[in-house]
């Protein structure tokens, strides 16, 4: 086996990297590449995401497989997000190219357990404690349907993670999902691993900005709450104008963002006008209501932008708490707002934003601890330095 060969298996085809998932895989094969990592890279294809020839300058080869929708996905026994991805082909290219195989996501192991690859090196990529992400959805979920379905695979989806135990290696993305795993799974091997992203280094700003800034997909129901609790709690009690901006947001959430004063709606913002909005807010404030892994929305904001104002719930797991504002009260957001709008963002602030980001979340050291962990792979062996 060419020890610096490596099978990735991702959920979905991750270019352009223009949501979290599809941001950490894509920076992350790019980390892999320029440290010397030959990638097989293994893509699902359906909706929006088809194949991206782009990602062929990055890695040895890429596969593309028809991911299974709707009812033709649904299983009886696995979860929907595992059986929609099983695909006989992509078992045969795993089979006959022998590397280590680096699973994506809980979404990606179908074929972890197959027989043909017991004897292969095996790395999950943890992107949630899935069955409590189902369950959340669940107990925020409207109409009968829906919840029925998230409580059913939120079910499923807590049987199916034993399967986790026949991994090596399981390398999580916040440091409370990692502690998670090492205890439920005391004899697998456990290596924190942040979200890879875009960034160098934080390009923030220097002195103050001239509104508040909430960003996101505003489509997704965890947002929509966020949205709402500001735009209802927070936004109309401030003196600083408030700018909502990210992808797909309803009708009524446009219609709510008319009743506020200085409010501003920016639908799908190009990546261009996204920077420029967050570079040139006084305040990112990015409250969550739902505990998952680490939001790359939040890494984006403090790459970007100066001040960030976050509640508990966004920075469980994330080690980021040192260097944002925190409040969970709409008093205490309000307060804080009230505060930063007159602080400007030092010269020092922004020394001491990079330290903290490129010491924690450099993309080269973090792509380090996936070839490190591979077998016969030491930095001394890795290609990239010889």
């Amino acid at each position: 086996m060419q020890n610096h060969n490596l099978h990735i298996i991702a959920f979905d085809v991750p270019e352009p990297p223009d949501y979290g998932g599809a941001i950490d895989v894509f920076y992350k094969i790019k980390a892999l590449a320029a440290a010397g990592m030959q990638i097989y890279l293994h893509c699902f294809t359906y909706g929006e995401r088809k194949q991206a020839p782009q990602l062929e300058a990055i890695c040895k080869q890429v596969f593309y497989y028809p991911r299974r929708t709707g009812l033709r996905g649904l299983s009886l026994l696995k979860p929907y997000i595992v059986s929609s991805r099983k695909c006989p082909a992509l078992l045969r290219n795993l089979k006959d190219i022998d590397a280590p195989i680096f699973f994506e996501g809980l979404h990606t192991t179908y074929y972890l357990t197959h027989k043909a690859l017991k004897e292969r090196f095996k790395i999950i990529r943890t992107h949630n404690i899935e069955h409590d992400y189902y369950r959340q959805l669940y107990k925020k979920g409207k109409g009968f349907i829906k919840r029925t379905y998230f409580l059913r695979e939120s079910k499923k989806l807590k049987r199916y993670e034993q399967r986790l135990a026949h991994a090596q290696v399981l390398m999580a993305l916040s440091t409370a999902d990692d502690a998670y795993f090492a205890e439920t799974f005391p004899d697998v091997q456990h290596v924190y691993l942040p979200p890879f992203h875009a960034y160098e280094k934080p390009e923030v700003k220097t002195g103050r900005g001239g509104y508040c800034l909430y960003h996101g997909n505003l489509a997704h129901p965890e947002n929509i709450e966020a949205v709402n609790f500001l735009l209802k709690e927070v936004a109309p009690r401030v003196k600083l104008p408030f700018i909502i901006a990210g992808r797909n947001p309803s009708p009524k959430m446009a219609a709510l963002c008319e009743q506020v004063h200085k409010c501003q709606l920016i639908s799908n913002p190009a990546a261009e006008q996204m920077t420029d909005l967050l570079q040139n807010a006084q305040i990112i404030v990015l409250p969550t209501y739902q505990v998952s892994g680490m939001k790359l929305k939040l890494l984006d904001s403090l790459y970007s932008g100066r001040h960030v104002l976050v509640n508990d719930q966004m920075l469980h797991g994330t080690g980021l708490d040192d260097i944002c504002h925190i409040a969970n009260s709409p008093i205490e957001f309000i307060d804080y707002i009230t505060e930063l709008q007159h602080v400007p963002f030092t010269v020092d602030d922004v020394i001491s934003r990079s330290v903290f980001m490129v010491r924690n979340f450099d993309n080269a050291i973090n792509a380090q601890k996936i070839i490190t962990s591979l077998p016969q792979i030491s930095p001394a062996q890795n290609p990239a330095q010889s």
